[in-house]
């Protein structure tokens, strides 16, 4: 009788064991479950004008003020070469591009990023001109261009430049809205041929 005992005593350790095993693996697939909600972050709320379309660009309440005594972050980019939009001849521009951040999400959101934003910075610079590209405005211009087109390829709201010129145009009549912060603090050169 206490084999027969034994025997019948080991079939519910065996079930217990199982039990004890699947709550374990239960809960730890949970647990991942937490940490993957929370290291994906937050969405923003929908904004009540843009509905959901809103909720899908990153607010500019998310981007960080600009600190000028916090350490700047410097995301080097592969130079561009590009033929350049003049007519008489065929020109071409070489260009390297060093986009200085404050945030280091952003830097790592940028290499995910990175096609898109090549893609637009190779648009800007074909768009201009040697002539244009050669005088310091010239520069100032593409780097201004530089800044939103990444912001754009980023998933950043912002504004035309034409929009940009009708609020200044505006704002003599009447203030309006200032627009929302650029990811890309700023931009640098660290080569410039034109050929």
């Amino acid at each position: 009788m206490s084999t027969a005992a034994a025997t019948d005593a080991a079939p519910p350790a065996k079930g217990k064991k199982k039990l004890i095993i699947m709550a374990g693996g239960g809960a730890l697939v949970v647990v991942l479950a937490l940490v993957a909600v929370l290291m994906m972050g937050k969405k923003p709320p929908p904004d009540e004008e843009g509905g959901a379309e809103a909720s899908a660009k990153p607010a500019a309440a998310a981007m960080p003020k600009f600190d000028p005594k916090a350490v700047p972050i410097f995301v080097p980019l592969d130079p561009f070469t590009v033929n350049l939009a003049d007519r008489d001849a065929e020109r071409y521009a070489q260009v390297g591009i060093t986009l200085e951040i404050t945030d280091a999400p952003l830097g790592e959101r940028i290499k995910v990023y990175m096609p898109a934003i090549r893609n637009n910075i190779l648009m800007a610079i074909a768009d201009r001109t040697a002539a244009e590209l050669g005088t310091r405005e010239g520069k100032a211009a593409l780097a201004e261009k530089v800044k939103r087109e990444t912001s754009k390829a980023l998933g950043f709201e912002v504004e035309d430049e034409e929009e940009e010129e009708e609020e200044t145009t505006a704002k003599k009549k009447k203030k309006k809205r200032a627009p929302p912060p650029l990811p890309i603090h700023n931009v640098h050169f660290s080569n410039f041929i034109i050929q």
